[in-house]
């Protein structure tokens, strides 16, 4: 559970750190089963305080990104370990006791989502990697945020590991029960920092906005994320690409394996590369060689010979279409004044987020100034730029921060091309 790294000011070295291996109270034992779920929750709702919470999921591996593991920590209570494979369909007492409590999670967009799927909502969180980008920490993964802050070196190398598996090896369950060990007192300290910068009513904003956030929209053409497609420029081509990428994706739901794990996307674009016409010639390619994938090549090359007879009209274009601006690097040429308004505002808000040591990214999203650059206001006013902004889920610190700048940016042109002097007429005689 590591959050993205950031580059902000600096902090002086702190003193070494203790590495923690294993719980101060030991390892919990996993629960699986209803009567030992009703136990833990008792002494849950003993507790005292938020609710530390974090998930495993198996990415990478498996298709769904279902928790495998819930770890939960609170004061006067201790730290539990629940398989929610077994218990699907009976963690309505553990709902009970966490959905009306505050949670505190790391990056929590990450796990919310396989959370609700087991019917579980925070009526408030704190997220500690959110408060330690808001609270200007030149990192932000939860295990730098803890020895920096607490002096604790927290076990690492599972992150990536296939949570799937039964049973769970003592290793593992030790770096889950971490993940939620200092979680509380980390969020103390990250909430003293964010006071006193007079940053805390923000934080709460940004953890309401990652509370209440609607699923992300699904993507209208998702094959083209294939890594590598870039080398794939005709239209035949692409739909080949798209009908294996299709293919793979319908196997790898009804396995639930990671796409990945059923067909990479290197051997994808190889395939369409090499065009083959035959069995043979496609078990000739790296990957379609193995023994695991020749029993499948027959069926690849069914979705090859697919794309090949596909009419014309139902190619896919070489370009994604998209309701947003064309891509920064072509503004220059399309709109010179939107490439204007864009340079003047982003050195605006850099300015601003350094004033108030905070990420770019996070003072305002890049989406959206780039779609306030392109396309602005009718009338350039603060407050009409500040509404544009709320409109696009701006939360209100940030409106305030950036909607003066932002109008003030709106209002640049570029410069008027010199003139060719080989085109100014002379004077007569």
């Amino acid at each position: 559970m590591d959050g993205a790294e950031i580059g902000l000011d600096t902090t002086p070295d702190a003193p070494a750190s203790v590495l923690l291996r294993e719980p101060a109270e030991g390892t919990p034992p996993v629960i699986t089963d209803a009567a030992a779920l009703a136990e833990a929750c008792a002494k849950i709702a003993a507790g005292t305080g938020a609710i530390a919470v974090d998930t495993e999921r198996a990415s990478g591996y498996r298709y769904w990104p279902k928790a495998y593991l819930v770890q939960l920590r609170r004061e006067g209570a201790g730290s539990f370990l629940i398989d929610p494979i077994p218990l699907e369909g009976e963690l309505a007492p553990l709902a009970a006791v966490l959905n009306d409590t505050e949670w505190v999670l790391h990056a929590a967009s990450q796990d919310l989502p396989c959370l609700a799927e087991l019917g579980l909502h925070p009526v408030s969180l704190f997220d500690t990697e959110l408060a330690g980008r808001l609270a200007g920490y030149e990192r932000v993964a939860l295990g730098t945020l803890v020895e920096l802050l607490l002096g604790y070196q927290l076990e690492k190398g599972h992150s990536a590991a296939d949570w799937s598996k039964r049973p769970l090896p003592i290793d593992w369950l030790n770096y889950a029960a971490l993940d939620v060990e200092l979680l509380i007192q980390l969020r103390e300290r990250l909430e003293t920092d964010l006071a006193e910068q007079g940053k805390l009513e923000w934080a709460k904003q940004e953890f309401e906005a990652v509370r209440t956030a609607p699923p992300p929209a699904p993507r209208a053409e998702p094959w083209r994320r294939t890594s590598g497609v870039h080398k794939i420029r005709n239209p035949r081509g692409l739909a080949a690409v798209r009908e294996l990428w299709q293919a793979r994706d319908e196997l790898a739901r009804k396995r639930d394996r990671a796409p990945s794990r059923i067909l990479p996307d290197t051997a994808i674009i190889n395939a369409v590369t090499a065009d083959p016409k035959t069995v043979e010639d496609l078990q000739a390619l790296p990957v379609f060689s193995g023994r695991v994938q020749r029993k499948y090549t027959a069926s690849w090359l069914r979705h090859l010979q697919a794309a090949r007879a596909l009419p014309q009209s139902e190619l896919p274009s070489p370009a994604q279409s998209t309701d947003g601006p064309p891509p920064v690097n072509r503004w220059a040429d399309k709109d010179p004044d939107a490439a204007a308004r864009l340079s003047t505002a982003r050195a605006a808000l850099s300015a601003i987020a350094a004033d108030h040591r905070l990420p770019l990214e996070n003072l305002l999203l890049p989406d959206l100034v780039r779609r306030t650059c392109w396309r602005p206001p009718a009338e350039l006013t603060e407050d009409s730029v500040a509404e544009t902004l709320r409109s696009h889920g701006a939360r209100p610190w940030q409106v305030e921060l950036t909607a003066a700048a932002l109008a003030k940016a709106l209002h640049t042109t570029a410069p008027a091309p010199e003139a060719d002097p080989g085109q100014v007429s002379g004077g007569g005689n």
